[in-house]
């Protein structure tokens, strides 16, 4: 016989596709099982392997399993059978498993004839009154015995303990709830059937998850339980502790749902390794059987909430969980709502509730047709003896008994098979007791057959009974606000601070207030402590919210927020700066500065070593990648000296360390691209070079104001000097300048200049790791051509760095 290939692989895949779907893959929707965790709970409550029974080895159980119903191998049913003892897989585990059934980990259990199990207390909850003809059977696999189609559930299990499974062009993921909550909301709709969704979510909160953590779901939430996908976030749990030397540690004690916890350790092991996540200085799993407790050590002057936010961001302590409530109604696939769930669980529980009735009602009434037998043979005792008698055999004894009291087979033959001892007048009167018993019965059975209303009585108690018996507290945390619309900027105080950064590379920062105001001419106060060889070179006071420049020597750009540098007291080392952004071989951090935000208000002034200078719109370098951008491009032999913040009508001083100084407009400097090399700023004379660059805005740029406009200069050796910006004429960009400062062996080359009021403080760093804080005002004004006086008692040392605070906050230049 001839046949078409395509239509023949169109009939085989589409039985193949239904066989997966319906008798492996999707869960049914009335008792929320696969059919092997269905097989496993029938062959365990056949075996009699119930929670009061003792144990018997899991190799026990999967052998009927599979040598009865499921026809598959025994790793697949085992399988199944350790995820149902698996606390952590599912929200109330269905098998009480004794031995090794593996861990959180991902560890594998131990092999089935080690291990043993019994179904759990709530598992025989699914099997009640299966024996009662509740459900409909069908032939095994081998039509030699027969198994449940659905189990008579009593628990909405499809919505309970969740599913997860692969079909073929379709898949679900159900998350496991809080089994309160459902019986809540199943009450709620069996009294309130035309109830909408948003009722039922009323009373079920959102997924609960065995692991606990915290779940944010929004709209994702509503969507999946309207329509039945939907997508929603879980974050692990992060507590803080703090020891008595007052170093904190954060301890993870909830993950998300089905997460591998030694991953988890293990990425964020990575992470630290790979300092994506500074600030830790231990990691360890200290976890046991009493719980979680993952602990991250941290560093001192480490900020807690930014390692969090970290491992929320880079590791899957926060993942999503996409909502896919598929499931097998009405012997087909279907995407379910929330109310469908439980509607077509509550029209089983009324099937079953129905033919258990029937099937109790039928048992009552023939029962209580043998006592009316019996009591008519008790009755009329002396009558019935005589009758069996004078009766030749048993048969005519029946047919007697039946002729003269009108009794039915059945009952003849049960005053045939009565005891003489329920003659007595005892037992007539529990025979007595046990027929009023069954009329009430009978009156009950058939009241729930005969009115709706007491149905869903029943049905109501008993799924209230099974709340109060294996409800338990709700696990996962429902978060009210999205936790990606916290900005952790939001939970750290936009403080002043000091950014130190060393020639070597090691930056921090360190609250304002550590440093108090001196006298000139003071030794300061123990600051930084550098390593041997290595000075501070980079000293910018700013805010914890504001955005911190790094300029390498080589021409690139890279940016970090101020609150990410790690903080430190005034004698740290910090951390090195590569550690925060990536820098390459022979690279190093020339210049740093703060700004709040990039816009086409303002420009970038950069400088190099060599006199050249460039003005860019500060908006060109907003978009900052992670690894820099390219801020200018620089010559042969030449290098990224400092970069200054400046606006249209501004004027520039370049100084150099030799103490010269030229003066000219930043409109000399035409605006440039962000990749241009500039022009010439000044011409230097040998081996001289730029050290610094002032901004003179237009308020200081005429007559000058009393106490204001005045250029700070300062040298190696501990001299310096203010001088009116009025004593330096303006200038054509490129000339030679004029002389800024007189240049002597005491007072050493000049390291940098600053323009000032006599109301601000200056900060200044020694090479010997002291910190000295004096008011400008202590400061004299004298004319170029002079060096200065004193600042700082050096002992021996020189200057390495130095900044300016305001009168009215911190320096913004």
């Amino acid at each position: 016989m001839k046949v078409s290939i395509e239509q023949e692989i169109k009939k085989s895949y589409l039985e193949y596709s239904l066989s997966v779907i319906i008798g492996r893959a999707i869960p049914d929707v009335r008792d929320g099982l696969k059919p092997v965790h269905r097989r496993i709970l029938y062959a365990m409550h056949e075996l009699g392997n119930t929670y009061n029974r003792p144990y018997k080895k899991s190799a026990r159980v999967v052998g009927d399993v599979i040598g009865k119903y499921h026809p598959h191998g025994d790793s697949a049913v085992y399988d199944a059978l350790v995820r149902m003892a698996q606390d952590f897989s599912m929200r109330d585990p269905l098998v009480d498993g004794q031995g090794n059934f593996g861990s959180i980990d991902g560890d594998a259990a131990a092999a089935m004839r080690y291990t043993e199990a019994r179904m759990s207390r709530l598992s025989g909850e699914f099997l009640a009154d299966i024996e009662k003809e509740t459900v409909n059977w069908r032939a095994n696999y081998d039509n030699s015995l027969q198994e449940p189609i659905v189990l008579p559930a009593k628990v909405p299990a499809l919505l309970l303990n969740g599913s997860a499974g692969i079909a073929v062009g379709m898949a679900t993921n159900i998350p496991p709830h809080n089994l309160g909550e459902l019986v809540d909301a199943t009450v709620h709709l069996l009294d309130n059937p035309d109830c909408q969704i948003p009722d039922l979510t009323h009373f079920v909160k959102g997924p609960d998850f065995p692991t606990g953590a915290s779940l944010y779901g929004g709209q994702g939430m509503a969507e999946a339980y309207a329509t039945g996908r939907g997508t929603v976030r879980i974050r692990g749990t992060i507590e803080r502790e703090e020891d008595k030397k007052g170093r904190i540690s954060l301890i993870i004690s909830e993950i998300p749902y089905a997460l591998n916890k030694a991953g988890l350790v293990e990425k964020i092991a990575h992470l630290v390794n790979d300092r994506k996540i500074e600030g830790v200085a231990d990691l360890r799993d200290e976890s046991d059987r009493n719980g979680i407790r993952i602990v991250l050590d941290l560093k001192k002057g480490s900020i807690p909430d930014i390692i969090e936010n970290s491992l929320y961001k880079y590791t899957p302590l926060e993942s999503s969980f996409g909502i896919n409530m598929m499931a097998v109604a009405d012997s087909r696939p279907q995407l379910l709502n929330l109310k469908q769930i439980l509607n077509h669980f509550l029209r089983h529980r009324r099937e079953v509730v129905l033919r258990r009735t029937r099937f109790d009602l039928d048992k009552a009434e023939r029962r209580a047709h043998i006592l009316e037998g019996l009591r008519i043979a008790v009755d009329n005792i002396d009558e019935v003896v005589a009758i069996i008698r004078g009766s030749a055999n048993p048969p005519e004894a029946k047919t007697n008994l039946m002729n003269r009291f009108e009794l039915s087979d059945a009952q003849s033959q049960a005053i045939l098979d009565m005891r003489l001892q329920r003659l007595t007048s005892m037992e007539h009167e529990k025979l007595l007791e046990e027929y009023r018993g069954l009329i009430k019965k009978i009156e009950f059975y058939n009241s729930i057959l005969n009115s709706d209303e007491v149905l869903r009585g029943v049905i109501r108690d008993e799924l209230l009974d099974l709340k109060k018996t294996y409800a338990t507290p709700r696990k996962t945390q429902i978060l009210a606000q999205d936790p990606s619309e916290i900005d952790i900027e939001d939970l750290i105080a936009d403080e002043e601070v000091v950014i130190t950064l060393s020639r070597r590379g090691y930056c921090k920062r360190v609250p304002l207030d550590s440093y108090q105001q001196q006298k000139r001419g003071g030794k300061g106060i123990a600051g930084v402590q550098t390593s041997e060889g290595d000075m501070i070179h980079s000293f910018i006071t700013t805010t914890n919210h504001q955005n911190l420049l790094l300029f390498t020597n080589l021409g690139r750009m890279l940016t970090i927020k101020v609150h990410r540098v790690p903080e430190g007291s005034r004698y740290a080392k910090g951390a090195h700066i590569a550690n925060l952004v990536p820098l390459e071989r022979d690279e190093y951090v020339a210049t740093a500065m703060s700004v709040r935000e990039f816009s086409d208000d303002y420009y970038f002034l950069f400088v190099t070593k060599r006199g050249m200078v460039k003005r860019t719109v500060a908006s060109l370098y907003q978009n900052v990648r992670a690894s820099g951008i390219r801020a200018v491009n620089l010559k042969d032999n030449d290098e990224l000296v400092l970069v200054r913040q400046i606006e249209h009508d501004d004027e520039i001083v370049l100084t150099t360390q030799d103490g010269l100084a030229i003066r000219f407009s930043c409109n000399e400097v035409r605006p440039m691209g962000r990749t241009a090399a500039g022009v010439k700023g000044i011409a230097l004379r040998g081996d001289d070079k730029v050290v610094g660059g002032v901004v003179v805005p237009p308020e200081n740029q005429e007559k000058p104001v009393p106490g204001k406009g005045h250029l700070l200069t300062i040298s190696e050796s501990g001299y310096g000097k203010r001088t009116l910006i009025s004593h330096y004429r303006i200038q054509s960009r490129g000339g030679r300048g004029v002389i800024n400062m007189k240049v002597t062996p005491k007072t050493g080359q000049v390291i940098g200049s600053m323009l000032v009021d006599q109301n601000d403080e200056l900060i200044m760093l020694t090479s010997g790791n002291k910190i000295v804080r004096i008011s400008v005002k202590d400061i004299s004004v004298v004319g170029r051509a002079t060096q200065g006086v004193r600042l700082a008692n050096l002992d021996g040392g020189n200057l390495v760095g130095f900044d300016i605070v305001r009168e009215n906050g911190v320096d913004k230049t």
